[in-house]
């Protein structure tokens, strides 16, 4: 792997026709099997997309998926999905409901992790939603403990994980934004993490959205990862100076672009964050992408994020040497 790598969070904006399609076979007008297609489609044009502008680390970019957590919980036995939950603005998701002892029924993203990596011989990210979000996002009707239901997803999830791994996953992701949610649970998030990614060969990540850094700080190096994934850019890159004085024992992959905004920022002011990550991080230990998941964001918004946030690695990493 080059040093100083660039890859993507996860989720990549559905272009409209298939949001349409999305919406019509919800309603029961269009077939499963003309979904797929259009699902197909959408992932090998945003494969192809990431291959030409020269991202090291691919993503199938999720047009298979609704929301990270909705996605698993329908392919589950145990599980249920309530209709329509405000999460913020007027953004919506259909919030799962534990209904009695969690399953899996067969490999939930392995299927479209081949289907991706057939694409490209760059690495895709294996990614899989965590357990402590599962549980945190989820209705509990059967176990009685927050303890009791994140440790039942812990144990699906690493079937899950082996099977990515087995299918050729050389990166697994564990996504979880509802790390800093209760900062009384963070050993929970520890164990259930550890529970996940246990025995596992490939290289693992996990992904986590905004909060109160400070307040998890002492937990990072816990962490029974590989490489934890930071916004960085929304908050200012305000934990740099605390990772000068307290380094993280682990690789980065550090947001530099804002996934909230509308705004694709100038090459220069990419390049300046990446200069005050290498100040803190060496290149081999610091992977740049944007600070989250773009979906979003429109396609051509996406689009224009990845290619300055690949063009201002490209000038640094030929400022400093870097191969």
């Amino acid at each position: 792997m080059t040093a100083l790598p660039t890859t993507s969070v996860g989720s990549l904006p559905k272009p409209d026709d298939l949001v349409k399609a999305r919406s019509k076979a919800a309603k029961g007008g269009l077939a499963p099997a003309e979904l797929r297609t259009l699902e197909e489609k959408a992932t090998r044009e945003w494969i192809g997309f990431q291959e030409q502008i020269g991202i090291d680390v691919l993503v199938d970019g999720e047009q298979y998926r609704g929301d990270m957590a909705t996605y698993f919980a329908e392919n589950l036995e145990g599980m249920a999905v309530s209709g329509l939950v405000r999460s913020y603005g007027n953004r919506y998701y259909k919030k799962p409901i534990v209904v009695g002892e969690i399953r899996r029924k067969a490999p939930i993203s392995v299927d479209w992790f081949r289907f991706a990596q057939g694409l490209t011989e760059k690495p895709v990210k294996g990614m899989i939603t965590g357990p402590y979000t599962m549980m945190d996002w989820s209705f509990d009707e059967h176990y009685g403990s927050r303890e009791e239901t994140a440790m039942a997803f812990a144990r699906i999830l690493h079937e899950e994980a082996r099977d990515l791994e087995a299918a050729g996953a050389t990166i697994v992701q564990v996504d979880e934004p509802a790390l800093s949610a209760r900062a009384d649970e963070l050993p929970l998030v520890v164990r259930a993490v550890g529970a996940v990614t246990k025995g596992l060969k490939a290289k693992t990540i996990l992904h986590t959205c905004y909060g109160n850094y400070d307040e998890i700080f002492s937990y990072l190096n816990r962490l029974p990862v590989d490489q934890l994934d930071l916004e960085m850019s929304n908050s200012g890159l305000d934990l740099l100076e605390r990772f000068a004085q307290e380094p993280l024992r682990k690789e980065i992959a550090f947001g530099v672009v804002d996934v909230h905004s509308h705004v694709v920022e100038p090459k220069e002011v990419v390049v300046e964050r990446i200069e005050r990550a290498l100040q803190v991080f060496g290149p081999q230990k610091l992977t740049i992408d944007p600070d989250c998941g773009l979906k979003t964001r429109t396609v051509d918004e996406a689009k224009g994020k990845l290619r300055v946030l690949v063009d201002a690695t490209r000038a640094v990493k030929a400022a400093h040497g870097i191969r």
